[in-house]
């Protein structure tokens, strides 16, 4: 893999708010039989102790038929399991959909080519959401 100056991390643009795109991925788990573990809102625990951020949510998901066979092949990858994708609109307000790369994560806990898929499903996720219409 070549070196990567964002960390290993992808952001995709949404053509949708941060509420709209927080709802749109949570249909398209819902869908696909995907666990939302949870949904952790920064903004509104910030706002909560009286400091203010553009709006930031973070999704953590995942399955246990995909990340149980990671976890065998390198039990460091229950580090970055569940699955996480950070929907935050940035200062100019452009909404962003950000992800780990899944072969960012591959090279970091050293997994085998054939499990890729299994943490690849983000990047599908993280694109139908910012395309899908409204």
């Amino acid at each position: 893999m070549a070196p990567n100056p964002n960390h290993g991390i992808v952001c995709k643009k949404s053509k949708h708010s941060v509420d709209e795109t927080v709802e749109k991925l949570e249909s398209i788990l819902q869908a696909k039989g995907v666990i939302l573990f949870a949904l952790v809102d920064h903004s509104g625990e910030a706002q909560k102790v009286g400091l203010t951020m553009p709006p930031t949510k973070l999704l953590i998901f995942g399955n246990p038929k995909g990340g149980t066979p990671l976890m065998l092949a390198s039990p460091s990858i229950a580090l970055d399991l569940p699955l996480k994708i950070l929907v935050a609109q940035d200062k100019d307000g452009a909404v962003n959909v950000c992800y780990n790369a899944p072969e960012y994560l591959q090279q970091r806990h050293d997994l085998p080519p054939d499990l890729l898929p299994n943490i690849a499903v983000v990047e599908a996720l993280a694109t139908q959401a910012v395309e899908q219409a409204p």
